[in-house]
């Protein structure tokens, strides 16, 4: 009862699963922990055609790192489980500690128990489930915060040029949330999007009957209506409509502004 209740606890996996794994290694405990593991691995690989469409964000920083985890899986019995939870803030604690670049150095990162791809691995052996690392995303800046919405499905990360208060940082990472902009100011927005959006404004104004000669000028004001809504900086506070973002942090320091920010979100 010992080994099975200690192979449990270093696996995860159930009580009879731990006690056939051990019966079959002939009490060969670290035998018993690798074919746990190729079960794992196996019903994983049943399993590669699944969607993951449910899942856990989670968000945190670390001195001027913060980065943004999603580990994703089949159904949402799974992902409001505390050990599928407990996962995705072991996960986003060794991101915090390893600082990876990429979910490839994510996965890589090794822990007592295994690298992450393998903890991953584990996890889905024992649910049942298909599980995989939705998205990995990190900020670096002098000051940097992080916001995780309500239900673990959403969180955000980001950071500013300097220091400043707890409590400003957290609204910007709040608005983040929920006003979900493209770009940090309208210079950070991708030609791609700005083509897209001049290309509708024009058609609707075709369409709409108005003047050949004044499409374009129709076209540039959407633009600048877009750039209001759409970008940080310049979308309406959350906390204080009668103020854009800009503005409000200037309140706190005329120098502060945000450098860079992350939006992750399921669904």
């Amino acid at each position: 009862m010992a080994d099975i209740t200690r192979l449990r606890n270093m696996t995860g996996a159930g009580m009879m699963d731990c006690k056939n794994a051990l019966n079959e290694a002939a009490g060969d405990f670290d035998k018993a922990v690798e074919l746990i593991r190729k079960r794992g691995q196996a019903l994983a690989a049943k399993r590669e055609d699944r969607d993951t469409a449910e899942g856990c964000v989670l968000s945190g920083t670390k001195g001027d790192f913060a980065a943004v985890v999603a580990l994703k899986c089949e159904t949402d019995f799974v992902a409001i489980g505390e050990d599928f939870v407990a996962l995705t803030r072991t996960i986003l604690d060794a991101a915090l500690e390893n600082l990876p670049k990429n979910i490839d150095e994510l996965l890589a990162i090794k822990l007592p128990k295994g690298t992450i791809a393998e903890l991953i691995t584990d996890r889905s052996g024992v649910s049942g489930e298909k599980m995989e690392i939705g998205y990995y995303e990190y900020v670096m800046a002098p000051y940097v915060a992080s916001y995780i919405h309500t239900g673990n499905r959403l969180a955000t990360i980001v950071g500013f040029n300097q220091t400043t208060s707890a409590e400003i940082a957290k609204d910007v990472a709040m608005q983040i949330a929920a006003m979900s902009p493209v770009a940090v100011n309208k210079e950070g927005v991708c030609k791609t999007i700005i083509d897209t959006e001049l290309k509708i404004a024009r058609e609707k104004a075709l369409e709409a009957g108005k003047p050949e000669n004044l499409v374009d000028k129709i076209a540039e004001g959407a633009l600048t209506k877009f750039f209001k809504e759409s970008t940080l900086l310049q979308q309406d506070y959350i906390k204080d409509s009668k103020l854009s973002v800009e503005a409000f942090l200037k309140q706190s320091d005329k120098d502060l502004t945000v450098t860079e920010f992350k939006r992750v979100s399921l669904g």
